[in-house]
């Protein structure tokens, strides 16, 4: 058995003068003029096939507001149940029925039936009383994200040509070892492209530069020519492993192509290239940008990044 609203907690509802309690009575007053998300949690709740009858359950309007303190204070469900039973004001917030002070396990089951269109809906709700309010246009998004390890290093023209030639490498010494393929002799350049990316580093001037570049982008364009032979040869063998590799061949070779071409243009042409640019040879990511309107959109296709610097 389980109620949505709280008939009567308590005639004292104690909210602290610190600043954190005025906030929660200022949202505790704002979901009281919102009845209609509180029927929409009890209605996720029943979802969960709580029975009409027997033992009281904490009221829908009650796990609304501790789902809001949870997110709001960014708290974990045992420190959620502490504040429930530490705090007057929390208590208050969450109008927690007299002597009730719910575990972490009724916090999680209760706060985890909540849909995801219920909190849709609870979005939609305080958007719309914050453009009443003049308080919020709702124009900008805000996000919170998590930084994740990518196999991604700063972007530069002569780190992606490096990377262009370490898994040209790659590709062709695992040819090798594939069953049925002819032995075939190729070049190993990873050494003289690192030499090249270094010095590019620690280079002054731009004639010096070009001259480093160009040698660099050389290696690239003669590994790139034997990848393309050995796949051609490799066309017709047969196996699983051969498909694989082939399909790794038709992922890289235009991406190294794209890195190539912006090498080229940015460096030795000193063109200021407006399209996507190659952020990784590794990376699945996208984001591009518009040539006209400088706008950037987020994709899943290549490897086009934000633009890499020449350095």
């Amino acid at each position: 058995m389980r109620q949505e609203r709280t008939v009567q907690a308590t005639i004292f509802e104690v909210f602290a003068q610190h600043e954190i309690g005025c906030e929660l009575k200022a949202m505790s007053q704002w979901l009281d003029g919102q009845p209609a998300l509180i029927s929409l949690v009890a209605g996720d709740l029943r979802r969960q096939g709580v029975r009409e009858t027997g033992r009281r359950g904490l009221p829908a309007e009650s796990v609304l507001r501790c789902a809001l303190l949870k997110q709001q204070r960014q708290l974990s469900y045992e420190e959620l149940a502490f504040h429930l039973e530490d705090s007057a004001s929390f208590r208050a917030f969450a109008r927690l029925p007299l002597a009730w002070s719910p575990k972490k396990s009724v916090l999680h089951h209760t706060i985890g039936a909540i849909r995801a269109e219920t909190w849709e809906a609870v979005n939609q709700a305080l958007l719309v009383s914050a453009k009443q309010d003049r308080l919020e246009s709702g124009a900008t998004v805000r996000l919170d994200s998590t930084v994740s390890a990518a196999p991604m290093h700063e972007p530069s023209d002569s780190t992606l040509l490096w990377d262009a030639v370490r898994v040209m490498t790659r590709l062709l010494r695992r040819a090798q070892t594939l069953p049925g393929a002819p032995a075939v002799g190729w070049r190993d350049r990873r050494r003289l492209a690192k030499k090249r990316a270094r010095a590019i580093e620690y280079s002054r001037g731009s004639d010096n530069k070009r001259r480093l570049y160009g040698e660099l982008i050389a290696a690239v364009r003669t590994s790139r020519a034997e990848l393309q032979a050995r796949a051609a040869e490799l066309a017709e063998l047969a196996g699983t492993t051969a498909e694989r590799w082939r399909d790794q061949v038709d992922h890289y070779l235009p991406l190294i192509t794209r890195i190539i071409v912006q090498a080229e243009r940015r460096v030795l042409n000193g063109e200021a290239c407006r399209q996507a640019r190659s952020w990784s040879v590794c990376s699945s990511r996208t984001l591009t940008s518009s040539s006209e309107t400088g706008a950037r959109s987020n994709t899943a296709t290549s490897s086009i990044w934000l633009p890499a610097k020449a350095a």
